[in-house]
């Protein structure tokens, strides 16, 4: 590892930073990724899912090729390995390296491993390092991060799932909207209580693609964690500071040494004919001559033990602190063996994330049966009061019989000001005529747009525009509060009368 050609500044980061800066090394090297991603999956996809056709057993390629993740994830691991520390490899460079490189650890991910919700930041441990050091390096690497790499997993997950029923309801975009209840219904048929085998596939096509469009991005991520925990453990950072520093000495310490050289002193010649000297005798002591001698020393230690004193040289405080009276006596070595350790380390972290998953069930149970409770809910709370209006509004009842002449009717009921109520008589005579007239029966309580769907069946097109006008004008009345002038109810009256006899003997 040349970590003095690193393409990245590594620094301690947050483990939100380290997924964004993996995440932006896949986008970075996309093409170096997809491209041998594609190469390897597709056909393997192709492969699977025609094995299970024969077999008559669809749903299981797509549990085959999600089960398979760990050995495809190799894929833009190798990528983003080399590219950090050097230049990004080819496609064939990559798909050679497939061969041979990472199988020893695939055993472990494709058993035990599979479900671990922290594989995108083991996995460059074991197929980086050689698995060296097994679970105490992965413990060491893990260490504050494992969280960070759950989250990771739920979430990219939650992002595959997404896109799969993204593009299971973009289908339903196509569809009108007075045919989309019937849609709805016949694409949850088609796609979950009875597909055939051609929706299977289809349904195996959309999960290969959203995983091939997020687990690149997975790995990257977890590989950002990787270097991140890399840099804060073996101090990565400080080690290429130093690798600066000297490349910018480098070149100076040549010319520093030669200046040291010229600036020492040059050694005297020593004279031939020197006589010998003689051994240098000590000098004695000056101090006695700079303070005299001491006679007393007790003033001395006197004032030495007061300053010592004095709170400002040497400060002191009181410090209590409660104390068991009974010290627990230190912990003794388990004698469990490791295997059940390991278990009980299993079930503890199933009771610790147990309760996250029985909260999520519970939540989709709530969502799944919300038109069994929520009506109950919803009768429990008060009645909103009804928002002002500056119509007349008047009960009436459905049922009593249309007049003879509803057009005169209701021209007196417009002249007494009651207009809306005058409106509903044209429209419930209009729907009486035309009902009539088609020898067909409505169900009751039958909308304005299935009164204009039965019309269609009058032979008489000026007929079926009269009843179009006047639920045109009825619709504007009741859910706009827009009423016609006099001149437009006036006519409206006129046209439908002639249109459906009213006031003629019959």
């Amino acid at each position: 590892m040349r970590l003095d050609q690193v393409q990245v500044e590594l620094r301690p980061r947050s483990p939100w930073e380290a997924m964004e800066l993996g995440i932006a090394l896949v986008r970075r090297h996309a093409r170096a990724i997809w491209l041998p991603w594609t190469a390897i999956t597709l056909p393997l996809f192709v492969v699977l899912n025609a094995l299970a056709w024969t077999l008559d057993l669809v749903p299981l390629a797509a549990l085959a090729m999600w089960w398979l993740k760990p050995v495809f994830d190799r894929v833009p691991l190798y990528v983003l390995s080399r590219a950090v520390f050097g230049q990004a490899p080819a496609v064939r460079e990559t798909l050679a390296a497939q061969r041979r490189w990472g199988w020893r650890p695939m055993a472990a991910y494709l058993t035990w491993r599979r479900l671990g919700p922290a594989r995108a930041l083991y996995l460059p441990v074991d197929l980086l390092e050689g698995g060296a050091g097994g679970g105490a390096r992965r413990q060491v690497i893990g260490g504050s991060a494992r969280g960070m790499a759950i989250l990771l997993t739920l979430a990219c997950a939650n992002f595959e799932a997404v896109l799969v029923f993204g593009m299971y309801a973009s289908v339903v975009l196509f569809v009108p909207v007075e045919f989309l209840s019937e849609s709805a219904r016949a694409l949850w048929t088609l796609a979950f209580e009875a597909p055939p085998r051609w929706a299977q596939l289809a349904g195996n096509a959309l999960v290969w693609v959203a995983s091939s469009a997020i687990e690149p991005f997975y790995v990257g991520a977890g590989f950002g964690m990787y270097l991140n925990r890399r840099t804060q453990i073996e101090g990565w950072d400080i080690e290429l500071a130093f690798r600066r520093l000297r490349t910018r000495i480098a070149g100076l310490s040549t010319a520093l040494l030669v200046g040291a050289m010229l600036c020492l002193p040059m050694p005297p010649a020593a004279a031939a004919d020197d006589p010998p000297r003689k051994a240098a005798t000590p000098a004695p002591p000056t101090l006695p001559r700079v303070f005299g001698e001491v006679e007393d020393a007790r003033p001395f230690k006197a004032a030495t033990e007061a300053a010592y004193r004095d709170p400002l040289l040497s400060p002191e405080r009181k410090v209590t602190r409660w104390v068991s009276r009974d010290p627990r006596k230190p912990r003794q070595d388990s004698e469990v063996p490791v295997w059940l350790q390991r278990v009980g380390d299993a079930i503890a972290a199933l009771g610790e994330y147990g309760l996250w998953f029985l909260f999520g069930g519970l939540a989709l149970l709530l969502a799944w049966t919300r038109k069994t409770w929520w009506p109950w809910m919803r009768d429990l709370t008060a009645a909103p009061a009804p928002a002002p209006t500056a119509l007349r509004l008047e009960p009436h009842a459905d049922a009593e019989p249309l007049p003879a002449d509803p057009a005169a009717v209701a021209r007196a009921l417009w002249s007494a000001g009651r207009r809306r109520r005058a409106l509903a008589l044209l429209y419930r005579a209009s729907v009486a005529a035309m009902a009539a007239r088609i020898d067909a029966v409505l169900v009751p309580g039958a909308t304005e747009a299935e009164c204009l769907r039965a019309a269609r069946g009058m032979a008489d097109a000026d007929d079926r525009d009269a009843f179009a006008q006047v639920v045109r004008v009825w619709q504007y009345a009741a859910y706009a509060e827009r009423l016609p002038d006099d001149a437009g109810f006036d006519a409206l009256a006129s046209r439908l009368a002639a249109r459906f006899a009213w006031g003629t003997p019959a």
